[in-house]
């Protein structure tokens, strides 16, 4: 089992990471994470400075870049919403807060397919159940791509091949696939994974191919073998080093982790 480390300590420095939610690698190797007053931080490759390049005025959930890594795509749950911030200008401004006569709610988690589509989720509220996947081109039109409810739509991930949007359900609680049709609509749906007594949160797919569950709690992370068995990559039963996990992205075989409980981002070695 690898050890989790601190990347990168945000309690004492300045600007402070106020309890980051998510985390993303841009091409040049810094992480990227956000904070609960709307910040949007960038942490040098070496993780030993952190800067504040933008803001919402809300709270950052979860974050992905464009292929071209010129634009950010942030989910806010304060201002229910998803804005974009173009890196060149350091502009911030609202990209989608619905489709199809529909409200983003709880707007979670962003992930972007090679044709540069942005699929959301919508966690919304368990008295509430409505859509729970929406989807976008760059110039913003938008639709709800699954309108069927979950329980909790929280991280996404893009299978390798396309083929199918995972998403972390954290109050079934586990992993569903939705297949992604030839035509690009949803399809059908399967729990690839049941994980009673945990609250699955982020997900990401690692350069082994697997599929890796950040917990909120316990502070764990998962591996989900080939035949769907969860497999406990690193954890913390002190929440420590690993403090309700949320988000997870890959640099190579480093993970790094978002830790909502704390003002760190973790990391470890594949």
């Amino acid at each position: 089992m690898p050890d989790a480390r601190v990347f990168f300590d945000g309690l004492s420095s300045s600007p402070r990471l106020d309890h980051p939610e998510c985390v993303a690698v841009h091409p040049d190797g810094s992480v990227w994470c956000g904070g609960e007053a709307g910040q949007i931080f960038r942490v040098d490759p070496a993780g030993g400075s952190v800067e504040q390049v933008a803001t919402t005025h809300g709270f950052v959930l979860g974050i992905a870049f464009d292929a071209s890594a010129s634009h950010l795509y942030i989910c806010d749950i304060q201002h229910p919403g998803v804005f974009r911030l173009d890196l060149a200008s350091g502009v911030v401004s609202l990209f989608a807060d619905g489709a199809d006569g529909h409200r983003f709610a709880n707007p979670n988690y962003p992930v972007i397919d090679a044709e540069g589509r942005i699929y959301v989720s919508d966690s919304r509220r368990i008295d509430d159940p409505g859509p729970a996947v929406f989807r976008y081109v760059p110039d913003g039109t938008g639709e709800v791509w699954d309108e069927r409810p979950m329980a909790f739509a929280n991280g996404l991930a893009l299978a390798p091949d396309g083929s199918a949007l995972y998403v972390a359900e954290s109050f079934l609680p586990g992993i569903t696939r939705v297949e992604i049709r030839a035509d690009g609509t949803a399809g059908g749906r399967s729990t690839v994974a049941e994980l009673p007594g945990t609250v699955p949160d982020g997900i990401a797919f690692g350069p082994d191919g697997l599929l890796y569950v950040g917990l909120y709690e316990p502070s764990e992370v998962l591996r989900l073998a080939p035949d769907g068995r969860p497999e406990t990559v690193v954890r913390d039963p002190t929440a420590h080093l690993l403090c309700h996990p949320t988000n997870l992205a890959f640099r190579g075989t480093t993970a790094f982790v978002a830790n909502l409980g704390r003002w760190h981002i973790s990391a470890f070695d594949l």
